[in-house]
């Protein structure tokens, strides 16, 4: 800090014996030690206290951080249990389906067994010119009419039997 060797210091006791006299040197030496130890005490507190004050910006930076990873934890939570409604949902879904597409294939393979000759199903699917709304014209594509022409076929058997 100051580059102050021996005949520095060597010199200005000289300065001060001479302008201080040496009646009242040995009392203004222990009064400037005595300041200058109040010196280094107050840097050493100042030191002190901003450590103190580092680690306490350390410990709160922690606590933050700790808030928010608890945040990200009852976030993650939140996810993951929607998450897992969600497949719950999907393979109840699956589950509902799946029976219907075994019914559906049932009466696919009942439809293509039990075929209409052209002549019933002419008569079956007699129109009345008079009708334009397109909902009453039966299609063969629709699973509905299949199962109605199933019923009717079923309930023409019993009858002749």
């Amino acid at each position: 800090m100051f580059d102050i060797g021996f005949p520095e210091l060597l010199l200005i006791s000289i300065v001060a014996l001479v302008v201080i006299g040496p009646d009242r040197l040995p009392e203004t030496i222990r009064s400037i030690m005595l300041w200058l130890g109040r010196i280094k005490r107050s840097f050493a507190n100042i030191k002190t206290e901003i450590e103190q004050e580092i680690g306490a910006d350390e410990i709160r930076a922690q606590l933050h951080n700790e808030s928010i990873l608890k945040g990200l934890g009852e976030t993650k939570e939140q996810i993951q249990s929607a998450l897992n409604s969600a497949e719950n949902s999907i393979s109840e879904a699956k589950h509902a389906i799946k029976p219907q597409n075994i019914a559906g294939s049932i009466l696919d393979n009942a439809s293509e067994e039990s075929e209409l000759k052209p002549t019933e199903t002419a008569a079956a699917l007699t129109i009345d010119p008079n009708t334009t709304n397109t909902k009453d014209i039966p299609t063969n594509n629709d699973p509905s009419n299949t199962i109605a022409e199933q019923s009717s076929d079923k309930s023409k058997q019993s009858e002749n039997s």
